[in-house]
């Protein structure tokens, strides 16, 4: 049996896109592991597939964070190791249970259909070729990250939801200041403060005078309050822009080091929506979720004690070798749509019909439209975001040297 983890691992000495290794051992010997946080308290590492996926199709392991102490799962500087129970936010859903989490999101799902998605499309193609024109005015080496992977989704999601992209930077510097680890939680406070005071603001113009937006559509609803509507353009904002970018991003630097599977990509454009679901599983930029045992529960042989926190590691679950043959080997071929990627069960993502659009635009229009594309700099040099609660790279430099 595996000795109890004394905290999340998280150094990546796997390489750049794999697993902390100590995780990959962990599910091949215990996939419901018992973990010591940094206070003391024994909790629950998950990281086999088939207990990931129970045990987020199962509301039992609630999502709420005010049922009890949290407990940070990792040695993080300036962190409290616990903090007392906290309120909930009104307006996000994501931390709630049904019957809450039910009543906002169905408020939502008119606005993510799938057909509504299709029909932006168009749209979304003529942001993504607009910012190739730029990107390709300028003089490589240029960054990735600032030209291109993080401007789309900012530029879509803005469209979306009627936020001034004008004001991006206000949204987007405060936006990277919450999901940084190793900050005090007096910090993390303080930009989810500057973040929704400017939304509070807007969602207060869009109540009296609505627009053609998401936003829009939900503050013509009088059941909604003020503040749920800024939780709820909160976490849009947020999950609209953060983890599409970071894909863009990230998956370059994955193609781009895995050639073979690039130049089959070029050489069969079909094959794009395959290699989007591959990206997705392989990466896994979301990874590391919390859920709260509301009752004594049992979880892949194990039994939990009701109060117990339990750690979920999404990364770990779609390199299970059990669920994917040859998890660990980028595949464009492979049929990956059974990846937990977007989640699993009620929380599963809202935008997910939205994301795949982008990526499909964003993956397919550089790989058209820069055919030599390539590092700047050695893969070693590239800064990873091992520090952020969503992976990525901070910067991805490239280069080229012709552009159709």
């Amino acid at each position: 049996m595996s000795a109890i983890p004394h905290g999340l691992p998280m150094r990546r000495d796997a390489g750049p896109f794999a697993p902390p290794s100590e995780i990959t051992r962990l599910r091949a010997e215990r996939p419901v592991s018992p973990m010591l946080f940094p206070d003391g308290h024994e909790g629950w590492l998950v990281t086999g597939y088939e207990a990931v996926r129970q045990m987020m199709a199962d509301t039992r392991f609630s999502s709420r964070q005010d049922l009890g102490i949290v407990h940070v799962p990792y040695e993080t500087p300036g962190m409290p190791v616990q903090t007392e129970p906290s309120p909930q936010t009104p307006g996000l859903f994501v931390a709630m249970d049904p019957p809450d989490h039910t009543r906002l999101r169905r408020k939502l799902t008119g606005a993510f259909t799938v057909r509504r998605m299709q029909l932006l499309e168009e749209q979304i193609v003529e942001i993504v070729e607009r910012q190739l024109d730029h990107l390709a005015s300028l003089t490589p080496p240029v960054d990735l990250v600032q030209e291109f992977a993080l401007p789309v989704p900012s530029l879509v999601i803005c469209e979306l939801l009627g936020v001034p992209y004008e004001d991006r930077a206000t949204f987007q510097v405060n936006s990277t200041k919450f999901l940084e680890k190793d900050i005090t939680l007096e910090e993390k406070i303080g930009a989810y403060g500057a973040m929704s005071g400017y939304l509070a603001e807007l969602v207060t113009r869009k109540r009296a005078e609505p627009g053609e937006d998401i936003l829009s559509d939900l503050a013509r609803q009088d059941d909604l309050g003020i503040e749920e509507l800024t939780g709820i353009a909160f976490l849009l904002l947020l999950a609209g822009h953060e983890t599409t970018a970071n894909m863009l991003a990230l998956g370059t630097f994955a193609l781009l080091e895995n050639p073979a599977q690039l130049a089959e990509l070029r050489a069969d454009p079909e094959l794009m929506p395959n290699a989007v679901e591959e990206l997705m599983r392989y990466l896994s930029v979301a990874d590391i979720f919390y859920r709260y045992a509301s009752e004594d529960l049992e979880l892949g042989g194990e039994k939990i004690a009701k109060g117990s926190t339990v750690v979920v590691s999404l990364l770990a679950a779609n390199r299970d070798p059990e669920r994917f043959e040859h998890p660990d080997e980028l595949d464009v071929h492979r049929k990956a749509r059974g990846h937990l990627s977007f989640g699993h069960g009620v929380h599963q993502c809202l935008g997910q019909q939205l994301a795949r659009i982008e990526m499909r635009a964003g993956f397919g229009g550089l790989l058209r439209r820069f055919p030599s594309l390539a590092l700047a700099v050695p893969a070693a040099e590239v800064r990873l975001r091992t520090d952020m609660n969503i992976y990525g790279v901070h910067a991805l430099p490239v280069t080229w040297t012709e552009v159709h």
